[in-house]
């Protein structure tokens, strides 16, 4: 089995906790690097990203975490160092994008060094950055398990595979929003995207909606309908509790509603006339749950969107990139925390901001 003997003989640092609570339970320590077993994978981690459900398991309930000690980050990028039996997929020195690291097992990408199943670990195209690479896994997957819902398909994103079709994006500026809307573009759909802010409305632009409403409008129905006469095909909700309603207004016959999230409220009242008259399917969705199959083909087609250049980061591309070092991991946490608009990253080899 391929190793990286300087990586063995030394210690690496990692951030860890054994209690759930506040970012304060975060502390940097130093920890062997672990070998990779049957079809795993370790990779020297570049870039780890930092999602809200990163926060929010850490902060837990109170209870003790399944594990004695946690490296928390579900997303991250960097270079394959070693493999385990039976992997044939990737070798050592292949540059790849990370998912789901920390899913089910106790250390994710706040570390130098991190083994994952080989699966979890996607082979970048040649010239994607590691901040990109690290800010696809739960954004951009939960965005492709969103498109792919409807009742007439695609199961499977690719160019011209959303031809003719209008997609909504609520909250157009956020992670997922923002990897819904290139994701939707490149597959040739028409994009409304709704926001609340001018500022907001510039991200969204700069991602590629080709329409922006602002949800707080008193006619927002009215201006999408105008968009959209024939109603939306596809919405990608990040708050049902608030626009149930305006989704039931505006979504087509046999359209799907999307939600991934509970923003603004853990209780959803659906209008019942408009969504059974029109067909509607009403879709949520959880990474963690949603299986192997639909990972699988989130991680291909989102590998295939890379290789097009259809997902940049950064302001120019409509998602702001915050960035912070592996020791400032705590302060990380409490920036997604806090409602950080944009991606925020941290740079765990110090050599990528």
């Amino acid at each position: 089995m391929p190793t990286a003997p300087d990586a063995l003989a030394c210690g690496m640092r990692s951030i860890v906790y054994s209690r759930t609570g506040s970012s304060s339970v975060l502390s940097l320590a130093e920890r062997e690097p672990a070998i990779p077993g049957p079809g795993e994978v370790r990779v020297k981690v570049a870039v780890s990203g930092v999602n809200p459900t990163d926060w929010k398991a850490r902060a837990g309930s109170g209870a003790k975490p399944a594990f004695d000690e946690v490296v928390p980050n579900q997303d991250g990028a960097g270079v394959v160092d070693a493999v385990g039996d039976g992997v044939t997929e990737l070798a050592v020195g292949d540059r790849v994008w990370l998912y789901l690291a920390q899913h089910q097992r106790p250390t994710g990408t706040a570390q130098e060094y991190t083994v994952v199943p080989a699966e979890r670990a996607v082979k970048l195209p040649d010239g994607v950055g590691f901040d990109v690479a690290a800010s696809m896994g739960v954004p951009a997957m939960t965005a492709h398990r969103a498109l792919t819902v409807h009742e007439f398909g695609p199961a499977r994103l690719a160019p011209g595979s959303l031809g003719g079709r209008v997609v909504l994006v609520a909250g157009g500026a956020g992670a997922v929003g923002h990897a819904a809307i290139q994701l939707a573009v490149w597959a040739g759909a028409t994009v409304i995207a709704t926001i609340s802010s001018e500022e907001k409305a510039s991200l969204a632009r700069a991602a590629g909606a080709h329409h922006i409403v602002n949800y707080r409008d008193e006619d927002a129905a009215g201006l999408i309908a105008a968009i959209a006469p024939g109603g939306v095909d596809h919405i990608v909700e990040v708050s049902i509790a608030q626009n149930a309603g305006l989704d039931g207004q505006v979504v087509a016959n046999h359209g799907s509603i999307a939600y991934y999230a509970d923003n603004g409220g853990e209780q959803a009242t659906v209008p019942v006339r408009p969504t059974f008259a029109k067909n509607v399917r009403i879709q949520g969705l959880l990474l963690y749950t949603v299986g192997a199959a639909a990972l699988e083909a989130a991680a291909e087609d989102i590998t295939a969107a890379l290789r097009d250049g259809a997902l940049p980061v950064g302001e120019a591309a409509g998602l702001p990139l915050t960035w912070f070092s592996l020791e400032e991991t705590a302060a990380a946490h409490d920036a997604v925390e806090q409602g950080a608009v944009g991606k925020v990253l941290v740079d765990v080899s110090g050599e990528n901001r």
